[in-house]
């Protein structure tokens, strides 16, 4: 299994660009001489039924959903990280599709700050706007989730977070105009 994470019924996982789901069931089937084995994956938020296969887990970035150690990271760095935007808005656009692709929360995180500190410079752009919308949600409902707790307490801890950066914390009504 090359150093893939190996996933039990049960386990929370995050599925790159989609969030948090639950592996619901593991299943196989034979195709020719070989057994293909699959996660069953349903996407919490939207109920989304996923499968994939075992030898995809790498490829699509699925992992475990977050420690807590990782998120304090995060939240220092969402407080005091550096923070650099490419000034190339075709350039900035790729460098965070490719974060967002990346599936790391930490990657995410540097997607939120850097839309947020662009945010205060210009009006983002419709795509920024929604890739912003995107990682907010995908933050508050992965920590939550590690957490174990409501996300409106996150959404707190986040914006405290932010604040010490001079940055504010984006409302869900602004980012769905």
């Amino acid at each position: 299994m090359n150093g893939v994470h190996v996933f039990h019924i049960g386990d929370k996982v995050v599925y790159p660009n989609h969030g948090v789901g639950i592996i619901e069931q593991i299943s196989s089937r034979t195709m020719g001489a070989t057994i293909e084995k699959f996660y069953m994956l349903k996407i919490a938020a939207s109920s989304l039924k996923v499968m994939i296969p075992f030898a995809n887990v790498g490829n699509v970035g699925m992992r475990p959903v977050v420690r807590n150690g990782e998120v304090q990271k995060i939240v220092d760095y969402l407080a005091a990280g550096e923070c650099i935007n490419a000034a190339d808005w075709k350039a900035r656009f790729q460098e965070n599709s490719d974060r967002m692709r990346s599936g790391t929360l930490t990657d995410v995180a540097a997607v939120l700050k850097s839309l947020l500190v662009l945010g205060q410079e210009k009006s983002l752009s419709f795509r920024e706007k929604k890739m912003l919308e995107r990682a907010r949600y995908l933050l508050v409902s992965e920590i939550a989730i590690s957490r174990n707790c409501e996300e409106s307490v996150i959404e707190e801890a986040l914006t405290k977070a932010l604040t010490k950066s001079n940055l504010r914390f984006p409302e869900i009504s602004e980012l769905a105009s």
